[in-house]
């Protein structure tokens, strides 16, 4: 896969207000390897190769296991997610596939408030949403992996 073109270089002032967002995801205070986690399931949803390669290899130099990195897609029935990562994947599937949600979702935010606060709800709806907007530049820029 070729790259179409070097989206940063195109346009830097936006990548760097893009890239910005990094720096408000981690003053959420949300745990690094929940954030972590959602952002690789995110891209893995969206097929985003130079996402899935970064952060992947972000959660490994953050200690997350390989067994835990490897079984990602099947986060309902691998053992070592917690409930809280549960809820947070569950809602990270729902946000990043919203074409194909049953919107009829109030079960899966109950399971959300159930683990989050208000506060934390909505600072993961912004990691989710910057993710899947990265992986939009990643997918149809066809960004591969450095």
């Amino acid at each position: 896969m070729k790259a179409r073109f070097d989206f940063y270089n195109a346009s830097p002032d936006t990548m760097k207000a893009v890239f910005a967002t990094q720096k408000v995801i981690d003053a959420t205070g949300l745990e690094h390897r929940l954030v972590e986690l959602v952002k690789l399931r995110a891209s893995q949803i969206n097929g985003c190769l130079f996402c899935m390669s970064m952060h992947a290899a972000d959660a490994r130099n953050r200690g997350i296991p390989n067994e835990v990195l490897d079984t990602l897609p099947g986060w309902h029935e691998a053992p070592w997610f917690s409930q809280r990562e549960r809820a947070a994947l569950a809602w990270t599937d729902h946000l990043t596939r919203l074409s194909d949600a049953d919107h009829d979702d109030e079960a899966l935010y109950r399971a959300l408030a159930d683990q989050f606060t208000e506060k934390e709800c909505t600072d993961l709806t912004y990691v989710i949403g910057v993710i899947n907007m990265l992986n939009r530049f990643g997918v149809g820029f066809r960004r591969a992996p450095d």
